[in-house]
């Protein structure tokens, strides 16, 4: 009967996937509709605003050639310049009219806008252009290029209204928009060598824009056409198969080599009369077979919607009523055992951790177990599973715990072994000190005697490392002149250390050898993280909250992140692992901090480096004249 009960309730569970299944089925159906009205607007925006600008560009392309003519003939046609012009100011007004009015502002996109903003204003400098065509103010070449900056304007503007959401029909189009853009650049082309056939001589400058306009129209006709299917390219390959073009490329080529106008000049202006009309209406009749797609895929997107609709409707019941119908059982059982793993997981297991990190002691089986119940056997055996899964965490944890204790003896008697050989050499190198009187013998005794120092404070650091309190001890209070004086002297390298005047303060005799040992951590860092050739500053003053000691190198510094995680941890040192070893010396400097209540801080210098500020607080300073000093020395 159990196994059966499951069997039904894990119905209900697969009943689940299934439900997210049918909301990603809905979210389908949500998807295509969105693509339906996407395709929607850009087939409505195109054909408001962009038949127009079609209009426009052409109309731009012959006013530039009738002007270029204009500027290179004797005897210019002014009456056929005119009827250009005239044409071009009327398809400036219906672009406008149409782009900038209530219905496109309705269905265009703040893009569209801007770039609609950007073809009217460079319309409205066409008066300014005129002028100088009319006195010949401007040459040919900067007159072609300056309708070639309208076009480009308007070509942007196409840019911003194929928006289509379909891959292919984008490609298509933007196929489509690269060949419009060579039939431009062929435009540019006709009306600069039409002027020079005029005036009879091709300009430097001219031959070197034609450089530029030949390749360009070629490598956008060639992509555009490898960009379309093929139902859109057969026309234009034919075209380009064909003679005119053929021709065309020929000519390009010989002005391009020999930097000179054809030898036979009529032969451009019959090939580009045949070419461009031609290619026109290839680009009208394409452009209007991929709008038909358009409207033909968005009747798809409805029918589609219409059947992913129902049977997600149908889904849903289904999956909504089988899973309320069979999943309740099962659900409210496995949520009694996520209750009682989610105790043991963030309440019982992390207060046992805690308990033996602090060093107390912890049976295995001191946790009570993980029971529900439930009269489905699986789930007792999942309870079971996890109840096996915490046994073993607590067995592990008590062994990682007594594993530490074992490591922290073995550093505590490692380290006193080693604290009391250092004392027994200090003290036998006090006495050769006071023995001889020899400059040279007493040099040595005083590097050796600095060495040993130092190799007391490493072993200071592995007792520190246990937990233990350091070992050296005052009776009474130190001077935090000598405090400092005795932390620089613990260093390696003390003599690029310069001890500034430190304010009147006395520090508590039992806080002094531990507060001895942070400071020549910090000092030591800063020797060792700055250049051999530069000082580390050591200053010290009473503040409101106690007395501050700043430590400041002129290294290379370290990066923000790295700096806020060292004060993290010196703020709150986390538990000792053997393979960060490279901190070690930070670590012992966070454990003496959060013994004593003293707050270490890394901040950067003025000179790039790192400034060290350690504030040792109040109860650890006493009055200097309450009684005897004791030097550095323990007592």
């Amino acid at each position: 009967m159990a196994s059966q009960s499951l069997r039904f309730k894990l119905y209900s569970l697969l009943s689940v996937p299934i439900v997210a299944l049918v909301g990603l089925w809905t979210f389908v159906a949500g998807h295509v509709l969105g693509d339906f009205f996407e395709l929607s607007a850009a087939t409505a925006v195109f054909e408001e605003i962009g038949d127009p600008a079609a209009t426009l560009v052409t109309s731009l392309q012959q006013e530039r050639r009738d002007s270029a003519v204009y500027l290179s003939a004797g005897q210019p046609d002014a009456l056929r310049l005119a009827d250009a012009r005239r044409r071009t100011d009327q398809a400036v007004e219906q672009f406008r009219g149409t782009a900038t009015g209530e219905r496109a502002s309705t269905v265009t996109t703040p893009e569209v806008r801007a770039a609609i903003d950007a073809v009217v204003e460079r319309t409205q400098g066409l008066a300014r252009l005129r002028e100088k065509v009319d006195g010949k103010q401007s040459d040919r070449l900067d007159t072609v290029q300056a309708y070639g900056a309208i076009t480009d304007t308007v070509f942007r503007l196409f840019d911003q209204l194929i928006t289509v959401p379909r891959v292919q029909l984008y490609q298509q189009a933007i196929g489509l928009q690269r060949i419009a853009h060579a039939r431009d650049l062929m435009s540019r082309e006709d009306a600069m060598i039409s002027g020079a056939v005029m005036s009879g001589t091709l300009e430097h400058d001219e031959y070197e824009a034609m450089e530029i306009f030949a390749p360009n129209r070629q490598l956008l006709m060639n992509e555009g056409v490898a960009m379309l299917d093929t139902e859109l390219r057969g026309p234009f390959e034919r075209l380009l198969e064909g003679a005119d073009s053929k021709r065309l490329a020929v000519l390009e080529h010989e002005i391009v080599e020999d930097a000179r106008l054809p030898r036979d000049t009529t032969a451009w202006q019959q090939t580009v009369t045949r070419l461009g009309p031609w290619l026109d209406q290839l680009l009208e009749s394409r452009v209007l077979l991929l709008t038909n797609r358009s409207d033909d895929a968005a009747g798809g997107i409805i029918l589609r919607i219409g059947i992913v609709g129902v049977l997600g409707i149908a889904a849903i019941l289904v999956a909504v009523i089988w899973s309320v119908r069979l999943g309740r059982g099962l659900v409210e059982e496995l949520d009694g055992l996520r209750g009682a793993a989610t105790d043991v997981a963030e309440v019982r297991l992390p207060q046992l951790v805690e308990r033996l990190r602090s060093g107390q002691t912890a049976e295995a089986d001191t946790s009570s177990p993980i029971s529900v119940s439930t009269p489905t056997q699986e789930v007792r055996d999942l309870a079971n599973a996890f109840e096996s899964v915490r046994r073993t965490a607590v067995r592990a944890a008590v062994g990682q715990a007594e594993l530490r204790q074992g490591l922290n003896r073995v550093f505590r008697n490692l380290a006193r072994r080693n604290q009391s050989l250092v004392h027994r050499q200090l003290g036998q190198l006090d006495a050769m000190q006071r023995k001889t009187a020899e400059p040279d013998q007493l040099s040595d005794l005083f590097r050796l005697d600095h060495l040993t120092t130092r190799m007391r404070r490493q072993a200071e650091g592995l007792v520190i490392l246990s937990g233990a309190p350091a070992g050296r001890q005052w009776r009474r209070p130190v001077q935090m002149l000598d405090v400092v004086r005795g932390a620089v002297a613990e260093v390696e390298d003390y003599l690029r250390v310069t001890i500034h005047p430190i304010s009147e303060g006395t520090l508590t005799g039992s806080a002094a050898a531990d507060v001895i040992h942070l400071l020549a951590e910090l000092v030591e860092n800063a020797t060792v993280f700055s250049p051999p050739n530069t000082q580390v500053n050591v200053t010290g003053e009473l503040v409101a909250r106690g007395f501050a000691v700043e430590i400041e190198d002129r290294g290379l510094g370290m990066p923000d992140a790295e700096r806020d995680e060292l004060n993290r941890r010196l703020a709150d040192p986390p538990e000792f692992d053997l393979a960060d070893s490279d901190r070690l010396g930070l670590f012992v400097v966070g454990r003496l901090a959060v013994r004593h209540g003293i707050k270490v801080t890394l901040q950067r210098s003025a000179y790039g480096g790192t400034t060290a500020i350690v504030l040792i607080p109040p109860s650890l300073m006493t009055d200097p004249s309450t009684g005897d000093l004791a030097h550095t020395r323990p007592d």
